[in-house]
């Protein structure tokens, strides 16, 4: 034993095997001398029954006075219960953000990740977050360890994708398939998002203990308030009709009518399937929506509209591709065709589904109907097993889309809020007891 000063390690000469010298002053610490003459600093510990021993680093790179410093704190954190060994295993073994990404991405191909209502996230839900992963996650935090990850780190790659340094122009697997990755604010927070759902799965593997996204401010998404006004839906009446004449857009412009009508979502009435058309009970049975199985009321306009085009024994989409048993996948680039040189080139099919709630409003419906009527997560219609759906949500969908079925065939209203329209209420009751005039009730 001798203090390990530099003369002692300039001195310590190579043997035939390699030995250590411990320090005299501060037991643990010691030179360990290999046979081909390299020297390095090491400290030894016990640490859960067993010894350990913590390589400083090369003489050299370290003197033996840092060293010395290093290894006093090295035995204080062993004093204190650490184990400087078994965290510098963890510390290279720790994985990164793109090592996460992809665990995370398989166990969604294999429906092990679970969306709303405990469900399986959808094939287009995975699809978006593949590409959301991809193309801002991993370029911008693929490198750095999970555990490393702090709240700034977050904040720092939201404000990146808002500014659009993750911008790009990909080439995809499909044929002529072009992905334009164009970052900004919404994209920004739905990622940021992802992001902290994929950090509380790593939160159940027990990879990190705690969620570094929480308490990131993320913007508020700019949700899209846009909707028709009358004359707008009067021109878009119109439109319609003008493609309905060229029979390559008649398909699509019947689909959009159906979607003001209903204020379904565009994926719905693309994969719409006559056997989820209910004839009898004015509704639409949905076996697959954003909320799962879902019911859907429908005005008579709509019923009338499909009646007119269901052939008997008519099975499949209500709405077929080119192929049989295909959907009408061309409707997007259709839409574009029909309004994109028009005064509505900016209106999306999101646009109608919200100017539907709105018309209904307007129209003196609650938020609670509008919301079973348009399948929204707040609705109470959404079960496939509701055999009979409340007469009051017919009566509702009956006046909404028959009164965006007049905007669209032109017709200029002069309206009141139909529930306080006490003429228009009179005149429900007087037809539903059968009589010409409503009854008036006599009371003692």
């Amino acid at each position: 034993m001798a203090k390990l000063t530099k003369r002692t390690v300039d001195n310590a000469e190579a043997g035939e095997t390699d030995y250590i010298i411990w320090d005299e002053d501060l037991p643990g610490f010691g030179l360990r001398v290999f046979a081909s003459g390299k020297r390095s600093y090491l400290v030894q510990y016990r640490a859960a029954g067993r010894s350990r021993r913590y390589t400083i680093g090369l003489h050299g790179v370290w003197t033996p006075e840092a060293a010395r410093r290093e290894a006093k704190v090295l035995l204080g954190q062993v004093a204190r219960g650490g184990n400087p060994s078994e965290d510098r295993k963890l510390d290279r073994e720790a994985i990164t953000v793109k090592e996460l990404c992809t665990r995370y991405l398989n166990d969604l191909e294999q429906g092990l990740i679970l969306g709303k209502r405990g469900r399986p996230k959808k094939a287009t839900t995975i699809v978006t977050d593949t590409g959301r992963i991809q193309r801002h996650l991993i370029p911008l935090l693929g490198g750095r360890r999970v555990r490393d990850l702090i709240k700034a780190d977050i904040t720092q790659a939201m404000k990146d994708i808002m500014a659009g340094k993750t911008r790009a122009d990909v080439k995809t697997d499909k044929l002529r398939g072009r992905a334009i990755v164009r970052g900004g604010v919404g994209t920004a927070t739905r990622t940021i998002g992802l992001l902290g759902g994929i950090l509380s799965y790593a939160v159940e593997l027990g990879i990190i203990e705690r969620n570094p996204a929480h308490g990131v401010r993320k913007p508020k998404d700019n949700i899209n308030g846009r909707r028709l006004s009358e004359q707008e839906y009067r021109a878009l009446g119109e439109i319609l009709r003008k493609a309905a004449e060229d029979r390559q857009y008649a398909t699509a412009a019947q689909m959009i009518r159906v979607l003001a009508l209903t204020g379904c979502r565009r994926s719905e009435i693309i994969k719409l399937r006559w056997n989820e058309v209910d004839f009898e009970g004015s509704c639409l049975r949905l076996t697959d929506s954003k909320e799962g199985a879902s019911v859907r009321p429908v005005g008579l306009s709509v019923l009338e509209h499909f009646e007119g085009r269901h052939e008997e024994g008519a099975e499949g989409f209500a709405f077929p591709g080119w192929a049989d048993d295909t959907a009408f996948g061309s409707f997007p680039n259709h839409w574009t065709k029909i309004l994109g040189k028009t005064e509505l080139a900016d209106i999306t099919p999101h646009v109608l589904r919200h100017s539907f709630a709105s018309i209904g409003n307007d129209l003196g419906f609650t938020e609670a109907t509008i919301a079973a009527l348009i399948g929204h997560s707040r609705g109470t219609v959404t079960s496939r097993y509701i055999h009979t759906v409340d007469t009051a949500l017919i009566m509702a969908a009956d006046n909404i889309a028959g009164y965006i079925q007049g905007l669209l065939d032109g017709v200029a209203f002069s309206h009141t809020s139909y529930a306080l329209d006490r003429a228009s209420r009179k005149a429900s009751l007087a037809h539903f007891l059968g009589t010409e005039k409503p009854v008036a009730v006599e009371v003692d």
